[in-house]
C-alpha cells in the first residue's frame, strides 16, 4: 500500500489517472500486466481497468440517476458479468461499510461520507487487483476513515497494490510506503 503525498497542484490526481490507464502519458511507460498503456486501444484499456483496477475517487462519482446499488453493482456490467450474480455481494459490501439505507436511494439522496463508503464498495466489488484511491477519506468522520484504510490494508495484504493519494498524515502513515511529490 502506497500513499502519494505532497501540496495540492503537484499532479498526485493526474499521475493516479495515467497509473489508472484513463490518461496516456506523454512521455515514459506506464505498463499493466505486460501491456504497455500508449499501445493499447481505449476499448483495450477499458477492459483492463474493468477486469483488474477498483477506483475510488475524491468525488466518489456516484451515477445521480441510479440508484446506490446499481452504483456499486455498474463496474460488473463492464466485465460483462450478469447484474445478479453481483448483487449479493454488493449488498455485504454496503453492509460492511455501514451504508445503512434502502438500496434504491439515489445518490443526491445520501451524505457526503455515505457517497464516498458507496463509491469504495464499488471499487472492491471485483476484489481488485489494483485499487486506486483519490482522497478515500476525505469526506470521513475519524471511525469511519479508519474502516476504509482497514479494508484497503486488507486489499494490500491480500496481494493487491493499492495505491492512495491522501494529505491525511494517519493514511500515509497507514501505507508501507509514502512518496512524495
Amino acid at each position: 500500500m502506497t500513499a502519494l503525498t505532497g501540496p495540492s497542484g503537484r499532479g498526485k490526481s493526474t499521475l493516479l489517472y495515467l497509473l489508472g490507464l484513463m490518461l496516456r502519458p506523454s512521455s515514459g511507460r506506464v505498463s499493466v500486466s505486460g501491456h504497455e498503456a500508449a499501445r493499447l486501444s481505449d476499448g483495450e484499456r477499458a477492459r483492463l481497468r474493468a477486469h483488474l483496477f477498483g477506483f475510488v475517487f475524491q468525488d466518489a462519482a456516484l451515477d445521480a440517476t441510479r440508484t446506490v446499488l446499481d452504483n456499486v453493482t455498474e463496474t460488473a456490467l463492464y466485465r460483462g458479468q450478469p447484474r445478479s450474480h453481483a448483487v449479493p455481494r454488493a449488498r455485504e459490501l454496503l453492509e460492511r461499510f455501514g451504508v445503512d439505507l434502502p438500496a434504491h436511494r439515489k445518490p443526491g439522496q445520501v451524505s457526503g461520507g455515505q457517497a464516498q463508503r458507496i463509491a469504495l464498495c464499488r471499487a472492491l466489488l471485483n476484489d481488485p487487483a489494483i485499487m486506486l484511491a483519490d482522497e478515500p477519506t476525505g469526506n470521513l468522520d475519524p471511525v469511519t476513515a479508519e474502516m476504509v484504510v482497514s479494508a484497503m490494508r486488507e486489499r494490500a495484504a491480500s496481494g493487491a497494490a493499492v495505491i492512495v493519494v491522501t494529505h491525511s498524515r494517519d493514511v500515509a502513515e497507514a501505507c508501507d510506503r509514502e512518496i512524495t511529490l
